[in-house]
C-alpha cells in the first residue's frame, strides 16, 4: 500500500477514536466523565488487536484490550450481530482493571463480515465502600454480557445495574452517553469503509499493525543490550505500615525487550492490586514515552514486548484481591520501569514524578436537594525534573490523564466548599533542574454529616531524584488543619465520619530533581523591551526541600 494512502486511513481511523472521545466528554452527565474526562475510546479489529486508540488515559488501555479478548473468547463471530453491545467491567472474569471503569464494546460489521469493534470506557464514581477487604467490597461485577441485542436495549439488565447504584439518574444518564458514542463510532466507521473499500481498509489496519512493530524494534535495537534492574516500594499495603518492593528487571536483547517483576511484594490486603491487564497498560505505556513517542499505540506495538510477573503479587493479582486504587501501584511501576531505563539511557529519562493517583471522595445526602451524592476526585502533584528542564508543578503524570474539577462546577454540584486550592511551595525536589510542586486542596462539608475516602502513596517514601537531584516532597492527609483539633489522617482510609464544618485538606507529592543542586545556574534577569515583561527567573534557594520524606538512596 502507498504510504499516503495508508496515512490517510491511518489518521482517519485515529479521528473516528478521537471523535468518539469528544462526544463522550460532550454528552456525559456527571462532573467526572464530563468535567474530569475520565474516559477513553479506542477501535479494534476482528482480532481483538488495538487498531487506534484516542489520547485519554492510558491505563484505560488495559480495561479495554482484556475486555475485547474476552468477548471474542466467549462470543465467536458467528455469534455476534449488528446491533450487538456489551458491557463488562470485572477485571478477573471479563477483563477489566477496577469495577468503577465500566466498559461498553460493539462489534462493527462491513459486507456481511465482522470488521472490528469500536470501544469506550467511563469512570461511574458511584460505590466507594467503607472497608475494602475483596473484590466483593467494591461493587457491581459485570462479565461480558449484551446490553443491547439487535440494536435494541435490555431494559432488564439496564434496571439490575441501576439497582446496585448510589446515584442511578447519574449512571443512567452516562449509559446513554456512552451508547451513543458507541453508535457514533459505527456510523464513522462505516462513512470510512464505504470511501476507501473493506478491502483497502483492513489492509491498511494490517500495515499499520506492522508499522507499530517496526518502529518499537527499531527503538528497542537503539538501547544499549544488558539487564537493567530497578527497586522502589508502596508506603505500605492500604492496611498496614509496611512498606511494599515494586521490583523490576529489564532486559534488552536485540531489538526485543523482556520485562520481569520477579521480587515484588505480595498482594496488598488492600485495594492496591495490579491485574495483568493494567501491568501490560502501564509498562506499554512507560515504554512508549522513553523509547519513542510517536510509536502509534496499537497492538503491534506489543509484539517486541513480554512482560512477566510473578501471580499472587501486588502487580498480577488473583481473585479475591481487591483492586480498587490500582493506579497507586500502576505509578509506582511506571516509577520502575522509568528507573530501570536511566541507567540505560542517561539523560532521556526524567527523575520520579509525583507517583501517586491522589484522591478523595466524599459521599452523603445533599441538603439541598435530599438526594444521595458521591464527589470524586484524583489530584495531580509535581511532574519529573529533566536533564533541560524544571518539572512541571501540579499536573497528573504517568498512567492518569484527568482534568481538574473546577471549583464553580464542584461548589455548584456538591453541597461542599472549596477553602483552598494552591501549589505546595517548597515541594520540588533541588536539583540543576528542580522538580515540579505538588498541590494543597482543603474541601469543607456544607450542611450535612459525610463519609471520607482519602487515597494517597508517596506519603513516606519521596520520589526519587536523578544524578544528584533530590527527592522530592512527599504527601499527606489532613483534618482540619490550622486549629487546635488538626489531625493527620493515614494515607489510605475509609469511611472516615465528618461533621458539618470539617474540612479535610489533601497534599499531594511534589516530584524528584535532576542534577546535583549547587550547579542551577543562578537567577537571570531578561527584560523584554517590545512589552515590558521582566522574567527573573526562579533559583534552587527558592524551593527549600519539603520535610518529611524518605528516600530511597537513588
Amino acid at each position: 500500500m502507498d504510504r499516503i494512502t495508508l496515512e490517510v486511513i491511518g489518521a482517519g481511523l485515529l479521528t473516528v477514536a478521537e471523535e468518539m472521545g469528544a462526544a463522550l466528554i460532550r454528552a456525559s452527565y456527571s462532573t467526572n466523565i464530563k468535567e474530569r474526562r475520565d474516559c477513553s475510546t479506542a477501535i479494534f479489529d476482528a482480532r481483538g488487536r488495538v487498531i487506534a486508540q484516542a489520547e485519554h488515559i492510558p491505563m484505560h488501555l488495559g480495561s479495554l484490550l482484556g475486555t475485547v479478548e474476552e468477548i471474542l473468547r466467549r462470543y465467536p463471530p458467528s455469534a455476534l450481530a449488528p446491533g450487538d453491545m456489551f458491557i463488562v467491567n470485572d477485571p478477573y472474569t471479563g477483563g477489566g482493571t477496577h469495577l468503577p471503569d465500566i466498559n461498553l464494546v460493539a462489534p462493527v460489521f462491513a459486507e456481511g463480515a465482522l470488521f472490528g469493534f469500536v470501544a469506550n470506557i467511563a469512570h461511574h464514581a458511584d460505590r466507594t465502600g467503607e472497608k475494602i477487604r475483596t473484590i466483593w467490597d467494591e461493587g457491581l461485577r459485570i462479565p461480558p454480557i449484551r446490553l443491547l441485542e439487535g440494536g435494541r436495549l435490555r431494559e432488564d439488565v439496564m434496571e439490575l445495574l441501576l439497582a446496585n447504584f448510589a446515584v442511578p439518574d447519574e449512571r443512567r444518564g452516562d449509559f446513554r452517553a456512552q451508547l451513543a458514542v458507541n453508535r457514533l463510532g459505527e456510523r464513522r466507521l462505516g462513512e470510512l469503509i464505504a470511501r476507501w473499500g473493506l478491502a483497502t481498509v483492513s489492509a491498511a489496519c494490517d500495515e499499520l499493525l506492522a508499522w507499530g512493530e517496526r518502529k518499537i524494534r527499531a527503538a528497542i535495537t537503539a538501547v544499549p543490550d544488558g539487564v537493567y534492574r530497578f527497586a522502589d516500594a508502596m508506603d505500605d499495603d492500604g492496611v498496614g505500615e509496611t512498606p511494599v518492593p515494586i521490583v523490576v528487571a529489564i532486559t534488552v536483547a536485540g531489538d526485543r525487550m523482556h520485562v520481569d517483576f520477579a521480587g515484588s511484594g505480595p498482594e496488598s490486603r488492600g485495594d492496591l492490586n495490579v491485574v495483568r491487564g493494567a501491568l501490560l497498560a502501564t509498562v506499554y505505556y512507560a515504554l512508549k514515552a522513553i523509547l519513542d513517542p510517536t510509536i502509534p499505540a496499537n497492538g503491534g506495538f506489543y509484539r517486541a514486548i513480554t512482560v512477566e510477573a510473578p501471580e499472587g503479587t501486588i502487580v498480577n493479582a488473583r481473585p479475591p484481591a481487591p483492586v480498587g486504587w490500582r493506579t497507586q501501584t500502576c505509578q509506582r511501576i511506571a516509577d520502575v520501569v522509568f528507573g530501570a531505563l536511566a541507567a540505560a539511557l542517561p539523560g532521556r529519562v526524567p527523575a520520579a514524578g509525583n507517583g501517586a493517583n491522589a484522591a478523595m471522595v466524599f459521599t452523603g445526602v445533599d441538603p439541598r436537594t435530599r438526594r444521595w451524592y458521591v464527589y470524586l476526585e484524583t489530584l495531580g502533584g509535581g511532574a519529573g525534573a529533566t536533564a533541560e528542564a524544571d518539572g512541571l508543578d501540579g499536573v497528573q503524570v504517568h498512567v492518569t490523564n484527568t482534568s481538574n474539577l473546577p471549583v464553580e462546577c464542584l461548589e455548584l454540584e456538591y453541597p461542599l466548599l472549596v477553602r483552598e486550592y494552591a501549589l505546595v511551595e517548597g515541594s520540588g525536589g533541588a536539583g540543576r533542574t528542580r522538580g515540579g510542586m505538588g498541590i494543597r486542596r482543603t474541601i469543607e462539608v456544607l450542611d450535612h454529616e459525610a463519609s471520607f475516602l482519602g487515597s494517597l502513596d508517596r506519603a513516606r517514601i519521596a520520589p526519587w531524584g536523578l544524578a544528584g537531584g533530590r527527592p522530592g516532597g512527599c504527601g499527606a492527609l489532613v483534618l482540619n488543619p490550622g486549629t487546635g483539633g488538626a489531625q493527620r489522617l493515614p494515607s489510605k482510609v475509609w469511611g472516615y465520619r465528618l461533621a458539618p464544618g470539617d474540612y479535610v485538606a489533601i497534599l499531594t507529592p511534589g516530584a524528584g530533581g535532576y542534577g546535583p543542586p549547587g550547579e542551577r545556574p543562578a537567577p537571570q534577569v531578561r527584560a523584554d523591551l517590545e512589552d515590558g515583561i521582566v522574567d527573573t527567573g526562579r533559583a534552587a534557594a527558592d524551593y527549600p526541600q519539603a520535610a518529611g520524606g524518605e528516600s530511597n538512596g537513588r
